[in-house]
């Protein structure tokens, strides 16, 4: 779960971080991003993990198309007004997903979804690992193209966008590619979700709150600080709905219990980040 975590709040951390917009919508992109997982499988009998450059693809595309028609236009607009629109963009897309799938629980059971493997006295679960796994890679990559000519452009973009454009470096674009790989990793992040969740219209409302208090706990825009919060969530959910009665039903609200504790001893986050 915690791989989970990082993976939905990365494409959060890279818009936030770059463009200094909160996308409310971010958790519908990997709602959507699982839906067409599911409907791979169901209709064509196409392996989760081999659809995930799909849902990547998808939603690669989608977030073009919301940059361009809706982020875009609202770049130099006030924090108010750029929350929103993307709450308003994340209603949308689950009532659309709601009148075209109903509000039924679909799920992806695959040959190797009931398969563990154990370790001494551990077992961990194929389904889950390989979502542990296919996140820390993803947050290497990431990692690593920050290094490169476009992501040094977006830090450089990050850091101030205006002397960004003084040196010739295209906002515009950057802005582009930032929110369409953010997006992409959405998608990835849904397609893992349909092997170890439900499918279901407001999956991204709950994992999108999550996020939120990953990136709080995490430090605002912060990469790494991403993967340790996601760790402590995911770690902390088990535990405590393994060891505590009724402990499913404190699990879930335990993300908002960090964010108040968070707030209150350490505002700027384990990675010392500080917002605005």
């Amino acid at each position: 779960m915690a791989g989970l975590y990082a993976l939905v709040t990365l494409g959060l951390t890279m818009v936030l971080g770059i463009m200094g917009i909160v996308n409310f919508a971010h958790g519908d992109f990997v709602m959507l991003g699982a839906y067409v997982t599911y409907w791979a499988y169901t209709l064509w009998g196409v392996d989760p993990l081999l659809s995930l450059p799909l849902s990547a693809v998808t939603l690669f595309a989608l977030g073009i198309a919301v940059y361009k028609f809706g982020v875009k236009p609202i770049l130099d607009a006030e924090e108010i007004e750029q929350v929103l629109l993307t709450f308003g963009i994340s209603i949308i897309l689950q009532n659309v997903a709601l009148i075209l799938w109903k509000a039924d629980f679909r799920s992806v059971t695959t040959s190797y979804s009931d398969m563990s493997i154990h370790i001494g006295y551990v077992s961990v679960g194929l389904a889950r690992l390989l979502t542990f796994v296919i996140a820390i890679l993803l947050t290497l990559f990431l990692a690593l193209f920050n290094r490169t000519m476009i992501g040094k452009a977006m830090r450089a973009v990050s850091q101030n966008r205006k002397a960004a454009a003084l040196v010739g470096i295209d906002v515009d674009k950057t802005y582009l590619i930032a929110f369409s790989i953010a997006s992409a990793l959405g998608g990835i992040a849904g397609g893992l979700s349909s092997l170890i969740m439900y499918v279901f219209p407001l999956e991204g409302a709950q994992l999108g709150l999550k996020a939120f208090a990953i990136l709080i706990l995490g430090g605002l825009g912060n990469i790494w600080g991403t993967l340790i919060a996601s760790l402590v969530l995911g770690i902390s959910e088990s535990v405590v709905s393994t060891y505590l009665p009724e402990g499913s039903g404190w699990a879930s609200g335990l993300s908002f219990a960090i964010i108040l504790i968070v707030l209150v001893l350490k505002p700027t986050g384990i990675a010392g980040t500080r917002g605005e």
